[in-house]
C-alpha cells in the first residue's frame, strides 16, 4: 500500500529522549457519488472518517469492518482497495508515553446506502457522534472552517481534511 504522507504535530518539534506508544488504525473511504460517509462529532465540530484502533493481532480489513459497523451501521461492506498510509506523530497526554506514533491504514469500499444500527463506546456517545452521508466538497469546506474558527477542533482534523482533499481529488 502507498505511504501518503508523514505528519508530524505542531508542538512536536523533536523526538530525540522521547518515548513513543505505536497505534495502529483503520479509516473507511465510502463513496455513493459526491457523497461520502462520514462521521459527525458536535463536541469537536468536525466531519471524519469511520475507523479506528485495531485491537492487539487484529488483522486490518477485519478492523476495518469491525469498526465501520460499529461507527455507521455499514451493512453488506463489500469492494474493499487499498488507499494508502497516513502516518502521524502527535502528543499523548497519558503516563505511558509523550508521543502517539498512529499507523492509519486507509481503505476505500461499497456498503448499502441505508444504514443500521450503531454500536458507539461511551465516549463516543458523549462527543455527539453520528454517522452521517454528506457531500465531500461541503464536509472539506466545513473542516476547513472549524480549522480556522473554533476552538473546539481536535488534533485529528487535520489528518481528516488532508485525506478528504486527497479523496476528492482522486476518487470524484
Amino acid at each position: 500500500m502507498r505511504h501518503i504522507t508523514t505528519a508530524i504535530h505542531p508542538d512536536i518539534d523533536h523526538l530525540d529522549n522521547k518515548s513513543i506508544v505505536a497505534r495502529l488504525a483503520t479509516r473507511a473511504i465510502v463513496l455513493d457519488g459526491e457523497d461520502i460517509l462520514l462521521l459527525y462529532t458536535e463536541r469537536y465540530h468536525d466531519y471524519s472518517l469511520p475507523g479506528g484502533g485495531l485491537d492487539q493481532g487484529e488483522d486490518v480489513i477485519a478492523g476495518l469492518v469491525r469498526e465501520l459497523t460499529e461507527e455507521t451501521g455499514a451493512q453488506n461492506i463489500h469492494g474493499i482497495k487499498p488507499f494508502g498510509i497516513y502516518e502521524e506523530f502527535r502528543p499523548w497526554y497519558k503516563d505511558d508515553a509523550d508521543v502517539m506514533h498512529m499507523t492509519s491504514y486507509c481503505y476505500s469500499c461499497k456498503v448499502d446506502r441505508q444504514l443500521g444500527a450503531t454500536s458507539y463506546e461511551d465516549y463516543e456517545v458523549k462527543n455527539g457522534m453520528k454517522p452521517v452521508w454528506i457531500n465531500i466538497h461541503q464536509a472539506i469546506a466545513f473542516n476547513e472552517q472549524t480549522i480556522a474558527e473554533s476552538d473546539k477542533k481536535g488534533m485529528s482534523i487535520e489528518r481528516e481534511t488532508y485525506l478528504l482533499r486527497l479523496i476528492a481529488k482522486e476518487m470524484l
